[in-house]
């Protein structure tokens, strides 16, 4: 076990922890109690670490790595894709660093929209990637395009109004699902934030669509983990509350 500690620079603990979860068994004990581990346990770890790298909670990989569709060389291929769309990432925020570098000592100018350049794709490509299957699949490509060009262009002062207005549903939600009531002042108010948040991501606003966007909070799981992890319950409930503010009845 020290061995492959070693190996993949972490630690016997944490090889132990993937032991007693599930994650990462050894191929055998040997009669001192040492962990032996395999060429598939190796390149199992080797898994674990990549996903880890992009972001994925142990359980979410857990997840992925026991499905009976896991398949090693296609996972190879998407850690690719995903590690050079980091890569990318990481490029143009540098860029980003050498530009206001640049502005500050006066060799260039950089207008405001500039700076948050990078750090707006960014978020894009992390979206897509999390949910950019599932929310094309429901939209069409037509209507993502078209609200990560609106995201794109968003000046500075829309920005952070944006930002501002996902942090004020969350808080408003918190306190609207105390009064269990989701046609409630709290409850509608968080509806409106919802539908002025919509509009700055969309760049655009359809009663249908914010009606039918919740109910990919809560029937997809990742969405739901979003809410909840704030308050049990809180994405099922923004879409009760959500459905009241839209006035359309649920399928």
């Amino acid at each position: 076990m020290q061995k492959l500690g070693k190996l993949a620079g972490i630690s016997t603990r944490t090889l132990r922890y993937y032991d007693e979860i599930g994650m990462l068994k050894p191929a055998r004990i040997n009669s001192s109690g040492y962990r032996i581990y395999g060429q598939k346990e190796i390149d199992r770890l080797q898994h674990i670490l990549f996903y880890r790298e992009l972001g994925l909670s142990l359980e979410d990989i857990k997840k992925i790595m026991d499905s009976p569709s896991f398949n090693s060389l296609s996972a190879l291929c998407e850690h690719r894709e995903k590690l050079i769309a980091k890569k990318n990432q990481i490029e143009k925020l540098i860029l980003n660093v050498e530009k206001t570098i640049a502005a500050k000592e006066g060799r260039i100018t950089m207008s405001n929209r500039e700076k948050f350049e990078g750090f707006k794709q960014k978020l894009i490509e992390e979206n897509e990637s999390k949910y950019g299957k599932e929310v094309r699949e429901k939209y069409g490509d037509e209507a993502v395009e078209r609200s990560n060009k609106a995201f794109m262009n968003m000046t500075e002062e829309q920005y952070n109004e944006f930002t501002k207005l996902g942090e004020d549903i969350i808080s408003t939600l918190k306190e609207a699902i105390k009064t269990n009531d989701p046609a409630g002042e709290l409850a509608q108010k968080a509806a409106d934030l919802h539908r002025r948040w919509l509009t700055f991501a969309w760049g655009n606003y359809n009663r249908e669509a914010h009606a039918g966007v919740t109910d990919l909070y809560v029937n997809d799981e990742r969405f739901t983990k979003y809410y909840d992890q704030h308050q049990p319950g809180l994405a099922a409930f923004l879409r009760e509350a959500v459905y009241i503010y839209t006035g359309i009845k649920k399928a």
